[in-house]
């Protein structure tokens, strides 16, 4: 008992023993000693110290020297001060950093596709696959030995400048080392005779690492089967590793001077498995490199084969048309996949919905969509509109009905000719729905989930014995909102000088002053970078007095009191006389004084310009892309709106105080170039029908003819004074329309004008 008490205490205390003793042992080994006496003055001396005795010490610390000279200099000692220097900052070393983030940590794209076409075919073959493959792939550079002139738009091309075939896979290859080898992970070659299911390649290559060194192709035997090993058969494309690729690089010159062979992909595959030791696999990891060989004149949708459906690249393609074939019938196979995706979520959700807390209304309808917005107060809640199939009773103009016509009677035939659809979907063998009428229609726009649909159809429903009755059906449709993406906008800086157009016309004198006092205080005491141009309108009698009795003497004098009072600023004008005041035909005179680069904006003189809505001018006009045509806020008649009431210095964002004007099209912003290229468009219809150029406005003329994004929002910074516009009858009928009713909803609000009435009923009354 007594020994096993003994082992136990032992095991517990024999290593902290055993540490002891080793770390004594260790200490004794650092330290050396000495018994053998030495003098203090001989050269023996010089590694040993002395005690106080006058005998030598035994042992020294480990590491140290210590010398007589050094004993003498510990008893003489004396401080000494150094004084202090102020140590130059050195100029900071220039760090470089990469210009993207992705460069800086090493980011690689996914895949890089080459296709090797030629010059006969570039604009056949290649348009093809460009235009089936561009949009699904990152990268896709054209590869040919020599090009015609003219490169088909949106195409990148690379031409080697020989049409030999072992030469151009040669310079392909090189190419991709001096170019974008440490740019992507995976390279995928292919002929342009040849379709490519784009998806599934980027699904391939997705799964599969990017250490690995892969050759992966549709494999072949070389020819004459002399050497082992096998190939990527080039009709199919193969794909490369960037690995693989790199451990090939140093060989490459060699594979030119030692490999002869007819084929670029013969030569490619014994470079590999020569200098790499790699060959060609159609299967790697349990992912397959599906493809299929197409029969001479075959039509896709015939083409029942299993292999045929499931292939990433079809070959051998005979031209543009068979090519666009086979991407139509892949597409619909890719879509068919995503619609039994979207299904199978549904299913799913509905079953999850079933256990859930408020049972099947936890799952909102349709599945999947946004459910619908929910007002917190009265004035958020949504509008419907009332329509049938001539009609709806929500109007543009503000008309309680209008014919239903354009875009809006296409939406409400597409909806109805769907709801039938669908019905028969759900109802057919058994019945067979047809409609006979609409009978009330509504429709709302949620900003959360999209348009929304409710229909009362009147509809035939014929069993399958052939007798049939009427009824009537409600349904609920959703136009969802489609995925939402951001569009890439071209590059626009704030630092554009902006020309400002001011036309003035007799009866707009009156507002001259306040516009220079407000202009000088934004712009000339600010150095705004802009330019001020007037516009003087003469009519034929004004125009004849000029000399004598000129209608702007007054302005121009004001003009000239801002010129002295600002040095650097100068505010040309130009003079035009006219019967019609047209803005086309004066924009064809300010245009051709001005480069084509020219940034204008076209305001009345009841304008006030700031900085803050020049700059919105800038950052909203982009060259060869889109033009702006702001809202202002246009103030109400201070009459009305301010009856019996004083005027306030300021007139402040509010409704009381007026509204923006969505039927004024006065103000614009468009460079010189879009504009001359949007006026040339009209040359025809002009010599057709002269008085289009009265007829028309900026605005509708940039709708017409130019192409361009028409940008349309309101501009808080931009305010107008209140004025009585002079609409003119020669106008079309839509812009003189427009002109009488923004009179109209320009004097006041509803309340101000119903407040003047019943002050008027109740005078009147007395």
């Amino acid at each position: 008992m007594r020994f096993s008490v003994f082992i136990s205490v032992l095991r517990s205390l024999g290593p902290v023993v055993i540490g002891i003793s080793l770390g004594f042992t260790l200490s004794l080994l650092s330290i050396s000693w000495t018994e053998e006496a030495c003098p203090i003055d001989g050269k023996e001396g010089e590694d040993v110290t002395s005690g106080q005795d006058g005998l030598l010490k035994g042992a020294r610390k480990p590491n140290s020297i210590s010398t007589a000279n050094d004993i003498e200099s510990e008893e003489d000692f004396e401080p000494r001060i150094v004084p202090y220097k102020q140590v130059q900052p050195s100029a900071p070393k220039k760090v470089f950093r990469a210009k993207y983030i992705s460069t800086e940590l090493g980011m690689r794209e996914r895949l890089f596709v080459g296709v090797l076409t030629s010059k006969n075919t570039i604009n056949t073959l290649g348009v093809a696959v460009n235009r089936t493959i561009s949009h699904h792939l990152d990268t896709v550079v054209f590869f040919t030995g020599s090009r015609n002139r003219k490169v088909p738009h949106g195409m990148f091309v690379v031409s080697h400048g020989d049409e030999r075939l072992i030469w151009n896979m040669f310079q392909t290859v090189k190419y991709i080392f001096d170019h974008v080898i440490n740019e992507y992970d995976w390279f995928y070659f292919v002929q342009d005779d040849a379709y490519t299911e784009a998806d599934r390649i980027k699904a391939l290559v997705e799964h599969l690492s990017m250490d690995r060194e892969l050759y992966m192709g549709s494999p072949e035997e070389f020819i004459g089967g002399e050497m082992e090993g096998k190939y990527c058969y080039g009709g199919f494309g193969y794909l490369l590793s960037r690995s693989l690729l790199l451990r090939l690089q140093p060989f490459l010159e060699n594979c030119r001077n030692d490999i002869l062979s007819s084929r670029p992909d013969e030569w490619l595959g014994r470079c590999l498995i020569d200098y790499t030791s790699t060959n060609c696999v159609g299967e790697y990891e349990g992912l397959e490199y599906h493809h299929y060989e197409l029969g001479k004149n075959s039509d896709p949708s015939k083409e029942e084969n299993v292999a045929f459906e499931r292939a990433l690249t079809v070959h051998p393609v005979s031209d543009p048309e068979q090519m666009y074939r086979l991407h139509r019938h892949f597409s619909e196979i890719e879509l068919q996949k995503t619609y039994d995706e979207i299904a199978k979520l549904q299913a799913e959700i509905k079953n999850v919905s079933v256990v859930a807390f408020d049972g099947n209304r936890s799952s909102q309808w349709p599945v999947g969509v946004n459910p619908p917005f929910e007002p917190k107060t009265r004035f958020e809640v949504l509008k419907w509109e009332y329509f049938t199939e001539e009609e709806i009773y929500s109007c543009i103009d503000g008309a309680p009905k209008c014919e239903l016509r354009g875009i809006d009677k296409m939406d409400v035939a597409d909806v109805i000719d769907t709801a039938v659809e669908e019905l028969n979907k759900k109802y057919m063998p058994a019945l067979h729905l047809k409609k006979q009428q609409l009978i009330n229609g509504y429709r709302r726009f949620d900003p959360t989930r999209g348009m929304e649909y409710t229909l009362d159809l009147q509809l035939e429903v014929v069993n399958q014995k052939g007798h049939g009755r009427s009824i009537t059906k409600r349904v609920h449709l959703v136009r969802p909102l489609s995925l939402i993406e951001i569009i890439p906008m071209p590059y626009v800086t704030e630092a554009t000088r902006v020309h400002i157009i001011i036309p003035l016309t007799l009866d707009d004198r009156s507002y001259v002053n306040h516009f220079l006092e407000v202009f000088a205080s934004n712009a000339f005491e600010t150095s705004e970078n802009a330019i001020l141009t007037f516009l003087f309108i003469y009519d034929p009698v004004e125009a004849q007095q000029v000399n004598h009795n000129d209608i702007f003497a007054g302005v121009k004098s004001q003009i000239n009191v801002y010129e002295r009072k600002y040095p650097t600023v100068k505010i040309p004008w130009i003079s035009v006389k006219t019967e019609i005041p047209s803005q086309i035909k004066f924009m064809d005179i300010i245009s051709k004084k001005h480069p084509v680069d020219t940034l204008f904006f076209l305001a009345h003189v009841n304008t006030n310009v700031n900085a803050e809505f020049l700059n919105r001018c800038r950052m909203n006009s982009i060259n060869n892309w889109q033009v702006f045509f702001p809202i202002h806020f246009q103030q109400y008649n201070p009459d009305v709106a301010y009856h019996n009431q004083p005027r306030p210095a300021t007139v402040d964002l509010v409704k009381d105080a007026g509204r923006f004007d969505r039927r004024s099209f006065d103000e614009a912003c468009f460079y010189n170039s879009d504009y001359m290229a949007t006026r040339s468009r009209m040359v025809t219809d002009v010599q057709e029908n002269e008085d289009i150029l009265e007829s028309l406005d900026i605005f509708d003329m940039f709708v017409k003819y130019s192409g361009l994004h028409v940008f349309r929002a309101v501009e808080p910074a931009l305010h107008q004074q209140y004025r009585y516009q002079s609409c003119n009858p020669k106008v079309s009928e839509d812009a003189y329309h427009r002109c009488v009713q923004s009179n109209m909803e320009g004097l006041g609000s509803r309340s101000q004008l119903a407040m003047l009435l019943f002050e008027q009923e109740q005078g009147n009354s007395t």
